[in-house]
């Protein structure tokens, strides 16, 4: 499995491109409110990538994908299609967009709460996003995958949740799903050694009910078998010489 190392210049290439994605996920955030459809959001995400950022939505048409943006409400897991359902008070989305900009890829994903959230929708979100953070933190040379595998599942199934085994995160740069893939779980020095210069996303899916999932007939949009609650968030992550630098923060976040 060749893994690519990006130099420095493929490295700044990488951050424009992440600030993008993010970008995007700021600027959608006004719009997530009861009453609009996720194919406007869609349609708001798409036409800013193309006019405002000068950019190129990785999702459309991608191995037949029609849209720019995953939505994924409530019990879909992820790869949701956009189109004419109207988001209501306490739904909980996650918007999941990837950029291309000078042949690079930048991909992240959020949580948002729709108008007035419950408590559930607020918890899972923020485990979650937590979940991810531990993953996170178990970047550096050195360390092995199964060490961010098991601090997302270690934190996760502590509160009660359950991890989506089925899908991962990936290697990511000129190639958008591109080698190693990041596993949600797993074991402590387990897997493919972390080395200096390797990007990658960590993006976990994690469930309020059993970790179970099926696929639609549409044959993208990912559901919980029992329709509880699913959410993810994703970063976009570089391996520096001593740990990591997020490559998608969003305004109020910081590498620490």
């Amino acid at each position: 499995m060749m893994i690519d190392i990006k130099n420095k210049d493929d490295q700044e290439k990488m951050r424009a491109a992440g600030k993008l994605a993010s970008e995007v996920l700021d600027m959608i955030s006004n719009f997530v409110k009861p009453g609009i459809t996720t194919g406007e959001l869609d349609r708001i995400c798409h036409d800013y990538i193309i006019n405002e950022q000068d950019a190129i939505p990785a999702n459309l048409n991608y191995k037949g994908f029609p849209a720019t943006i995953c939505t994924s409400v409530n019990h879909v897991v992820c790869h949701g299609i956009p189109g004419n359902k109207k988001l209501k008070h306490g739904d909980i989305i996650n918007i999941d967009v990837t950029v291309i900009k000078n042949e690079f890829h930048g991909d992240t994903s959020r949580m948002y709460q729709v108008g007035r959230s419950t408590t559930q929708g607020e918890r899972i979100s923020k485990i979650t996003y937590e979940s991810m953070w531990k993953g996170i933190k178990a970047v550096k040379p050195g360390n092995h995958l199964g060490d961010i595998g098991h601090a997302i599942q270690n934190h996760a199934e502590k509160h009660g949740y359950t991890i989506v085994k089925e899908y991962c995160g990936h290697g990511i740069g000129k190639i958008y799903h591109d080698h190693p893939q990041i596993l949600h779980y797993g074991n402590p020095g387990e897997g493919i050694e972390i080395k200096e210069g390797m990007t990658f996303t960590i993006e976990p899916m994690i469930n309020a009910g059993k970790a179970s999932v099926r696929v639609l007939p549409d044959e993208w949009t990912v559901v919980t078998r029992d329709h509880s609650l699913s959410a993810q968030w994703e970063h976009t992550v570089l391996v520096t010489n001593n740990g990591f630098e997020v490559l998608t923060l969003a305004p109020n976040e910081i590498n620490i």
